[in-house]
């Protein structure tokens, strides 16, 4: 008999105080962050709404779930050429520091 364990993923709680954690980077733009900063969080915060019902629907409770479709909603963005390409960088390095901030 073969048993395959699986580690525990955290709760739906444990979900939501996660996405709280990083709406609220997004929100702390809005109040202390420069124009770019704002741009950015702005830009990330619809597709954050979107990976992350996707992940809850999914069962897809962790952090790294969020990185992985929010960096595959991003690249399929900016293949339709949403944003030039440095606003591209700029997008993924501040998710990247958001995504740093919550961990």
């Amino acid at each position: 008999m073969t048993l395959n364990y699986q580690p525990a993923s955290p709760s739906t709680t444990e979900f939501d105080e996660l996405a709280d954690r990083i709406q609220q980077q997004f929100d702390d733009a809005v109040v202390s962050g420069t124009d770019q900063e704002l741009f950015y969080a702005g830009y990330l915060n619809g597709h954050f709404s979107l990976v992350f019902s996707v992940a809850l629907k999914e069962g897809n409770l962790t952090l790294d779930a969020l990185d992985k479709g929010m960096l595959l909603g991003l690249q399929q963005a900016f293949a339709n050429n949403e944003l030039e390409e440095a606003d591209q960088q700029g997008v993924v390095a501040y998710w990247q520091q958001v995504v740093a901030t919550v961990a």
